[in-house]
């Protein structure tokens, strides 16, 4: 796309970068404490949080990656926006985050201490901080390659720019600056986008005009047989992600929840996730109709994922190209930003505070948490370049975009039982979260050809995305482990059992000022 850019282009991104980084870093000169950083002082608007919820959850790969998957599997991966978000998003704004904002916990871990043991805290932490950890590199080393295939720039220097203008303000401003600069690029995103998709239509000759342009009927469905060859079978996407995989990642993801921890008062820590929700419902028109409109124009495509990319050079005019590649990178960098401040919290919090250090200060907290954001940085930079010397960097990516589904079946079971459940032990959480663990993993050990054929085995089921259905399992497996064993073993005391939501009797900031 580099030769289809002009000067205007050009000027357009680089205003808007230069005015993101400037707002960050002079949210960033007004940090002063711990707090401050990691929960923005508590004074964060709903607005701006729910704005930064789309925007992490929605990053540059998404924008490419959904377009690809509606051009080649129709409009079912809308599934992941208006069933595997929007419901889970209603259910935490009025169930469980009001709950987390009123225990005043920094971390999702740290709650998980509360309710059950240091050991069912730390072991969650250190599968988010490994999650965190190759992810940033995975996602930089995308973003990277994304922007060398924009501007025709080397990965390498790609990767480099993105760092430096991501951790200028994370670093500086933390979860302030990551919440502003989000609903500026959210706003961004999704302006762009939706200059693409009007655009389209309009050349396609509206809604009516698409579907007869269409190839095939069904490319409009929502809703797919258990035997279709799609990925997206509605066994998967209902019981895989709408029951197990959206819930524990709108409830126990650290850099979802970590936002509206952050508002400044119960009323926004809720109102954020149902304003999220009602921007999330606009995402597959945004996002999912280019790739069909793609399918109209451009249906000989190789690759599904060059349908938006096509679009924008033939659709959109000198300028707005600009305005929609601020938009992509806007989406690329707020992702990053949010699991970077977000590393940067478990590490300070569940490991310095809780192991290291329990004294720390204010001060000293914000000093660890720039110095850990440093860290991650640079750990995401060196792990992105390694991962341009391997010659299968899409299978490494693969590999480490399943890695969350590994753990979060079975964080959801100890969360869940833990919130709602006042006999829910420490001893099942752990056990049943470790065994959850590795029980997930064989799962998807044993889908892979490569495993099969080396223990001589054939395989006994073929998914396309095998993480939808292990994940389901190792929820139950872990759930029934942590009920049968939280029957067997002695009680927590009160102290533990409080933190259940039936028990919890901390007022909320409206009722003590009142």
């Amino acid at each position: 796309m580099a030769e289809t850019l002009t000067t205007p282009d050009y000027a357009i991104i680089l205003l808007y970068l230069v005015g993101t980084v400037g707002i960050g870093l002079v949210i960033g000169s007004r940090i002063k404490t711990g707090t401050d950083f990691f929960l923005g002082g508590r004074r964060l608007p709903w607005w701006a949080i729910g704005m930064s919820l789309v925007a992490t959850d929605i990053g540059g790969t998404d924008i490419i990656g959904v377009g690809g998957a509606a051009y080649a599997h129709g409009m079912a991966v809308s599934n992941f926006e208006w069933i595997g978000c929007v419901p889970a998003m209603i259910v935490a704004a009025f169930v469980f985050v009001p709950f987390f904002y009123r225990t005043g916990i920094y971390t999702v871990p740290e709650y998980m201490e509360r309710r059950y043991n240091a050991g069912v805290r730390t072991a969650l932490a250190v599968c988010w901080l490994i999650f965190m950890a190759c992810n940033l590199g995975i996602m930089l080393l995308a973003s990277a390659k994304m922007m060398s295939a924009l501007f025709g720039w080397d990965v390498t220097l790609c990767i480099a720019v993105t760092a430096v203008l991501v951790g200028l303000y994370t670093l500086t401003g933390g979860l302030a600056a990551v919440v502003y600069t989000d609903a500026i690029q959210c706003a961004v995103m999704i302006g762009g986008c939706l200059l693409v998709t009007g655009l389209g239509l309009y050349e396609i000759g509206g809604i009516e005009a698409l579907r007869a342009q269409l190839p095939n009927p069904e490319q409009t469905q929502l809703i797919l047989p258990a035997d279709s060859p799609s990925p997206f079978p509605w066994p998967g996407i209902f019981f895989g992600l709408a029951l197990i995989l959206s819930p524990a990642y709108w409830i126990g993801n650290q850099a979802i929840v970590q936002r509206s921890l952050g508002a400044e008062s119960e009323f926004a820590a809720k109102a954020s996730y149902v304003w999220g929700a009602v921007l999330k419902n606009l995402i597959p028109f945004i996002i999912a109709v280019p790739g069909l409109i793609a399918v109209a124009k451009f249906p000989d495509l190789a690759d599904g994922d060059q349908a938006y990319p096509m679009l924008v050079s033939t659709l959109l005019p000198v300028g707005l190209r600009g305005l929609f590649v601020a938009a992509f990178i806007a989406a690329l960098m707020s992702s990053i930003d949010s699991y970077l401040n977000s590393a940067a919290t478990i590490l300070a919090m569940d490991i310095y505070k809780r192991f290291i250090r329990p004294d720390a200060d204010e001060r000293q907290l914000l000093t660890i948490g720039r110095v850990t954001t440093a860290v991650f940085l640079t750990w995401a930079v060196v792990f992105a370049l390694l991962l341009t010397l391997l010659s299968e960097e899409s299978g490494v990516y693969a590999i480490f975009q399943t890695l969350m589904a590994f753990f979060q079946g079975p964080a959801l079971a100890i969360l869940l039982c833990g919130v709602l459940w006042r006999r829910a032990t420490g001893v099942a959480a752990l056990i049943g979260f470790l065994v959850g663990v590795i029980f997930s993993i064989s799962l998807f050990a044993f889908t892979q050809e490569a495993v099969l054929a080396w223990l001589g085995w054939k395989p006994l089921f073929q998914v396309s995305e095998p993480f939808l259905y292990f994940s389901v399992w190792a929820f139950v497996v872990t759930l029934s482990l942590v009920v049968v064993i939280s029957l067997l073993t002695t009680p927590e005391p009160e102290e533990k059992q409080q933190y259940v939501i039936s028990r919890f009797k901390i007022k909320s900031q409206e009722e003590v000022a009142a």
